[in-house]
């Protein structure tokens, strides 16, 4: 039967090495990078290229094609200025600062910002999508010229944005659970306007989540996984009609799915969070027969998870990483890393995890089944952004900088 799922975790063999960080989580969405000789080492005294004030208050990650990259904020505390900024990725030099919306700002979680969803590159037309949550989605061109706006999917989120887009067969996906609805949303990618929406499946107690989708591939046809409050559902591309769903007791879900070895691995939110396995070639409730396996050991509530090999690593918000066989849910390790608290989602590049803690320091392990320290790096300011990579070099956001590490940049 797992003969019969295609492996999007095999994508990044079939990828061009290290041209590329076009969304949340790298070329495939799932934190694997295909560049190499990133650096392992580094701080504001080590192989740092350059250093850039970057404008406002997000917590987004940066973006990265051809050559640009690409990162959202917002500006201001009352009356936000909600922005998409171009640098130069050899120069960090900022070639446009384009104004999308000006919104007033909404109540939000004091960890959280006004911008915390990444943008998202179309790699073949150069087109860059970035989405504010309630406040607004928009789409520019290269030059930073808006091609279309789309403020009129309001919705009344708890503590905050969160969750990225999703670009598939033409259509940019995201996520609205809040408080007063819960659904799936596409637009057309060349307009802005509405495909569909999909409303989830109900459930008692909260309903707000924060995760971003991932779309893989059954069968031979895509699916969107897509977790919630309560549940995680599978949806059609085309007419975003559930497929398939599985149960569970948890919400503001905020990792973004992992699919390995015919597997999707997710994370079940707040209070007591697990990690679930589970087969994605059901229909209706598969709650009690496509779950290969569950565990609540030091699950993350906010970290994307990681497959690498045979493996399953993770790390929990207390700093916790542990490594998992990813067929069967057994412990490797677990070990307690430098730093307080985590939020980044780690990154593979080649054999080498890299975590990054809220308070700046960076841990680079040796992917294996013991556990191997190979670097403890210290940025010395705050930072939840996730890490962006390219060939040679390694992208850090922090609280008011990005940072280029590695060699020197033509």
């Amino acid at each position: 039967m797992l003969a019969n799922v295609v492996l999007l975790a095999l994508l990044p063999t079939m990828l061009p090495a290290g041209d590329a960080w076009p969304e949340f989580r790298g070329p495939t969405g799932q934190g694997i990078a295909t560049a190499k000789n990133v650096p392992t080492e580094w701080g504001p005294d080590k192989n740092l290229v350059w250093k850039r004030p970057i404008p406002g208050k997000a917590w987004s990650s940066p973006v990265i094609a051809d050559g640009k990259i690409y990162v959202s904020t917002a500006v201001g505390s009352d009356q936000l200025e909600l922005r998409l900024l171009c640098l130069e990725a050899s120069t960090g030099k900022q070639q446009w600062n384009t104004l999308l919306f000006t919104k007033k700002a909404r109540p939000q979680h004091p960890k959280n910002s006004q911008a915390s969803p990444t943008p998202l590159v179309d790699v073949a037309n150069g087109w860059i999508y970035v989405h504010f949550g309630p406040y607004g989605t928009a789409c520019v061109d290269r030059a930073g010229k808006p091609r279309w706006k789309n403020d009129q999917l309001d919705f009344a989120p708890v503590h905050g944005t969160g969750g990225s887009p999703v670009l598939v067969d033409g259509l940019l996906v995201f996520t609205r659970d809040g408080a007063n609805l819960r659904e799936l949303v596409a637009l057309d990618a060349a307009t802005g306007k509405v495909k569909w929406q999909s409303k989830r499946t109900p459930v008692t107690g909260n309903a707000f989540s924060f995760c971003t989708p991932l779309v893989i591939e059954v069968k031979g046809k895509k699916q969107i996984i897509s977790p919630a409050s309560g549940m995680v559902g599978a949806y059609d591309v085309t007419t975003g009609r559930e497929i398939w769903r599985v149960m569970y007791k948890g919400y503001s879900v905020i990792p973004r799915p992992v699919f390995a070895h015919g597997l999707v691995f997710i994370g079940t939110g707040y209070d007591s969070p697990s990690v679930l396995a589970i087969r994605p070639d059901g229909t209706g409730d598969v709650t009690a027969t496509h779950v290969v396996w569950k565990s609540g050991s030091r699950a993350p509530h906010t970290p994307s998870m990681l497959v690498v090999g045979d493996e399953l690593y993770l790390v929990s918000d207390a700093g916790f990483a542990s490594c998992l066989d990813a067929r069967t849910g057994k412990v490797h390790w677990s070990q307690r890393l430098g730093g307080k608290g985590y939020s980044a989602s780690p990154i593979a590049v080649g054999q080498h995890i890299y975590f990054l803690s809220e308070d700046g320091v960076g841990t680079v392990i040796q992917a294996g089944t013991t556990f191997q320290s190979v670097a403890t790096n210290r940025l010395g300011e705050r930072t939840l952004a996730s890490y962006a990579v390219l060939e040679g070099a390694l992208f850090v956001r922090s609280e008011s900088h990005l940072y280029r590490f590695g060699d020197k940049a033509d």
